[in-house]
């Protein structure tokens, strides 16, 4: 099956929310036609190339299924969608359409069962709640109070300011709490270059 692929300059993790302005042409009908079939599509990271024109010349091999939520006009008269992070997919063969749009056959990948937060996750779920009162995040209707450990790794390593690559990193990462444990090396070294 070939599957339309959106690339992006940013990771989009399960579970969690973007917003997207759509203005090219290849991407208004990618968009009508998911929603006409009720599907999403694929969000994969632009690792060269650029998001308008010309199709990425290189993009992540894994990404994440984009599952439109809602969608608006915005006064710009450009349409606007807000997606919802699906199921992560590797990316198999490529073929680039004449209007420049990406499709790919991907592979599903199989989540593992989430599990309930531990006594040692307490300051990243304090973190998240706080970054909830962010207005950019609380705008996006994400961060608070979560019960699993796949949704705490996911919204903190999609929120936090980590490199490009080191999102990507996340991503790969099947285990939440393996997930759960890398954000935490990250966020520590985050720290640390603040004060050094």
């Amino acid at each position: 099956m070939s599957y339309p692929l959106f690339p992006l300059n940013t990771v989009l993790f399960p579970g969690c929310i973007l917003d997207l302005q759509i203005f090219e042409a290849r991407y208004l009908d990618m968009v009508s036609a998911c929603m006409k079939r009720g599907e999403g599509f694929g969000v994969v990271t632009i690792l060269e190339g650029r998001e308008v024109g010309e199709a990425a010349s290189r993009f992540s091999a894994l990404g994440c299924e984009a599952l439109i939520r809602d969608f608006q006009q915005r006064s710009n008269g450009l349409l606007g969608i807000r997606v919802e992070g699906g199921r992560r997919f590797r990316v198999g063969e490529i073929e680039v359409q004449a209007d420049q749009l990406t499709l790919a056959a991907v592979d599903w990948l199989d989540e593992p069962d989430d599990a309930p937060l531990l006594a040692e996750h307490a300051d990243l779920a304090a973190l998240l709640a706080a970054l909830a009162e962010h207005p950019l995040v609380a705008g996006l209707a994400m961060g608070g109070v979560v019960a699993g450990q796949q949704a705490l790794a996911n919204q903190l390593a999609y929120l936090l300011p980590f490199a490009t690559e080191q999102k990507l990193q996340l991503l790969q990462l099947d285990d939440p709490l393996r997930r759960l444990g890398q954000v935490q090396v990250l966020l520590d070294q985050l720290q640390g270059e603040m004060t050094a």
